[in-house]
Order: structure tokens, then C-alpha cells, then sequence
């Protein structure tokens, strides 16, 4: 599927939350994005996209490389294609054109998982020959290490590139990324990089996975969180990883997903993990989705994740992503009225006293499945755990 718009101006967005004092230098993208013109499309002239992949090496280096065309020494990177779902997906193909490098050698610079490091606009001159006019190029610039310390063959693009340089930090081409390149903070790559689904649905409900109450055997047992999981060899990108666990965990497919940020956790041995957080719109009923891992899938208003056994980094994501949106938004004022009324409701007479006597409902499928409720992680009686129906 074709990049799109949303995914294109969500992701500016993202970067621009981390750098708020670059809005006023990135106008011009920002305008662009407004108009009705597919700025993905190297044919759109009054501005479009390209993508490129600044790849560190484990001494330091920055790859370069000679674009014929211009005749500069640039990074590897260029015009976004309609093969491109992301536009991470694209900086990668093309660092694979231009070098021979395969996107399975590099990894997403830790924190940088899900965000460009660099946005840079920057003016093309025309081009009579192509019949280009003279446009500009909105650059987005993905960071990446190189997986392995043994020199990766490369092979270069002969027709577009005339060869490649390894620089160090103080020598890299591109002024803008030479002086983030120059602060930035050396980064152990963890093990695994992780992705994970912020899906909503228009209603302003959030769709939760209950984890498998496997204690000791798998991560955060028994809580309402996330789909998503570890990258593995075969995602050429998080978001390659998180659309696979999708499939893999529900059968779910997402037309559109685009990053929202990237989150910490903290694993059973202390370790802190990033966490790239995709967000995508769907409305289907999860109850029909294949489940392979965890108990159950749900929908779940942001008012209700105080009754749920979840973490509070879930719920504080889940609570900023809703703030983000207007449609979501008004959904909580309107569910913040109906509790407000609720409250006014008379309260039992008085010399009302408990009833002791309970009653428990056994409901079964003719398939042998028992409907059972989980009681809330603060009950003085059995929190947290699955139960008949009951009441007194």
C-alpha cells in the first residue's frame, strides 16, 4: 500500500514534538501538507518527499556516498516510490539500491525507533533535460547501526552512485546532522527492538489484550496491554515488526499505522527496553479475530482503564494518545457528563443494610466454554482473578 498522507504527517509531528524549536524552519513541509497534493510523488514540484538512512558504523563512521547527479558526497537516500509503505521503509530500499547493503544489516538507532533524526528542506535546481522545474525536497533523515563489526560487502548502484566513504562525526556532509551526530549520546543496541499497536476505534475506545497468567514465563502475566512484540530478522522495519505480531497474535490487519512515539519499559531482569508505538484506527469486533496468545482482546474507554489490572505507562499512553484526537476528545467530555449524572442519582435509602445472601451465574456454550468475569485488581475479596458471575 502506498505511503499516505497521515502516515507523512503524523510522522512530522512526532519529530517535531521532540524538536518543537524547528517548526518555524520546517513551515514550508508544514504548508505543503496542507494543500491536496501527494507530496510522496516526485512528480508533485511545488515540494516533495525523500528519504534517507544515516547508518553508523561501530567505529563511529557515518556512510557516504557519491551521487552522481549532483556530484556531491551525501548519505544514501532519495525520491520516496509508491512500492514505500513507510517512509523509514524507503530510506531503507534506497540505502539497498545505492550500496548493496541489505536493510536485515542495519538496526534502528535506540530511541529512534519509530522518529526521523533529522528533517531537513533544502531547494533543487531545474533540471530542462527531465522536464523538472527548480522544487524543494523534504529530506527525512532515519538513523541506523550498522548490525555487525565485519566490513558488509557493498555493491553500488553504478548508474547513481560513484562510490561510497566512510566519515567520522566531525566530517559528515550535511551541517544540520553533523551537529546532532556531534551530541549525540552513544547508545548500547539492546538485544531486541519492540513494537507495539495503539489501536482505536471511533467511538474512542482503545483495543487491549489480556496477557496469559503465565508468572515467570512471560512478560507483565495477567495484564491488559499492547499488542506487539521483538523485531525479528525478517522485519526490515519496527513497523514491519509490529504488523507481523498482528497477524501473528490475532490476525489482525491495520491499513493504516502510523508512529506515535517511542515508550521505555522495564523487563522481569531491571533492563530498560524502547518500545516504538504505532497507532492505527479499526473498528471491527475483536471477538472474531483468530486469538494465538493471551486470553482475550476487548474494546475499552480511557474512563474504565481505572478498573483495569494494567500498568500505568499503558494507561498514561493510552490517556495521551486520546488528547491527541478531537473525535476521541469530545467521546471523554460526553462519557465525563454521563458519570456526572450518574452522580446525582438519589442514594439507597436510608437504614439500608448490606444483603448477605449471594447468588452465582453459571452460563455455558453449547461448546463447553463457561462465561467468567475478572475482578478488579483492588477487591477485598480474590483481586484479579476470574470468577462466575456473582452479587449479593
Amino acid at each position: 500500500m502506498p505511503m499516505s498522507h497521515h502516515h507523512i504527517r503524523t510522522t512530522v509531528e512526532t519529530y517535531l514534538a521532540r524538536h518543537p524549536h524547528e517548526r518555524p524552519q520546517l513551515g514550508g513541509l508544514l504548508e505543503a501538507l496542507d494543500r491536496p497534493t501527494d507530496i510522496a510523488s516526485r512528480s508533485t514540484f511545488s515540494g516533495h518527499v525523500t528519504c534517507g538512512a544515516i547508518v553508523v558504523d561501530p567505529l563511529g563512521r557515518v556512510l557516504h556516498v557519491l551521487h552522481l547527479a549532483s556530484g556531491k558526497v551525501l548519505a544514501p537516500g532519495g525520491h520516496a516510490e509508491p512500492v514505500d509503505e513507510s517512509l523509514a521503509e524507503a530510506a531503507l530500499r534506497e540505502l539497498h539500491e545505492e550500496t548493496g547493503i541489505p536493510p536485515q544489516a542495519v538496526a534502528p538507532w535506540p530511541g529512534y525507533e519509530a522518529v526521523p533524526f533529522d528533517v531537513d528542506i533544502h531547494d533543487i535546481d531545474a533540471h530542462p533535460g527531465k522536464g523538472e522545474p527548480g522544487h524543494q525536497h523534504f529530506d527525512f533523515r532515519f538513523l541506523f547501526r550498522l548490525r555487525t563489526a565485519t566490513e558488509v560487502p557493498v555493491v553500488l548502484q553504478e548508474e547513481e552512485v560513484g562510490g561510497i566513504e566512510w566519515r567520522p562525526l566531525d566530517k559528515v556532509a550535511s551541517p544540520s546532522l553533523r551537529d546532532k551526530l556531534l551530541k549525540l549520546t552513544p547508545a548500547v543496541e539492546p538485544e531486541t527492538a519492540n513494537a507495539s499497536a495503539l489501536i482505536y476505534n471511533d467511538r474512542g475506545e482503545y483495543l487491549l489484550h489480556l496477557r496469559d497468567y503465565f508468572p515467570g514465563q512471560i512478560w507483565e502475566p495477567g495484564m491488559w496491554s499492547l499488542l506487539g512484540g521483538g523485531r525479528e530478522p525478517q522485519d526490515t522495519t519496527l513497523e514491519h515488526t509490529v504488523r507481523r505480531e498482528l497477524d501473528e497474535e490475532a490476525g489482525l490487519h491495520i491499513p493504516d499505522l502510523t508512529p506515535f512515539g517511542t515508550e521505555e519499559a522495564v523487563d522481569a531482569a531491571g533492563a530498560t527496553l524502547p518500545i516504538a508505538i504505532y497507532a492505527g484506527n479499526w473498528n471491527g469486533d475483536p471477538r472474531e479475530l483468530r486469538l494465538t496468545e493471551g486470553v482475550m482482546l476487548a474494546w475499552f474507554a480511557t474512563d474504565d482503564l481505572h478498573r483495569l489490572r494494567i500498568t500505568t505507562s499503558t494507561s498514561d499512553l493510552v490517556r495521551r494518545h486520546a488528547a491527541t484526537f478531537p473525535a476521541i476528545a469530545s467521546t471523554l467530555t460526553s462519557n465525563v457528563a454521563h458519570a456526572s449524572e450518574a452522580e446525582r442519582r438519589p442514594a439507597s435509602p436510608s437504614g439500608t443494610v448490606p444483603n448477605v445472601i449471594g447468588v452465582h451465574l453459571y452460563l455455558e456454550r453449547p461448546d463447553g466454554t463457561v462465561l467468567l468475569g475478572l475482578r478488579h485488581p483492588d477487591s477485598a475479596f480474590a483481586p484479579s482473578t476470574w470468577h462466575t458471575l456473582a452479587v449479593h
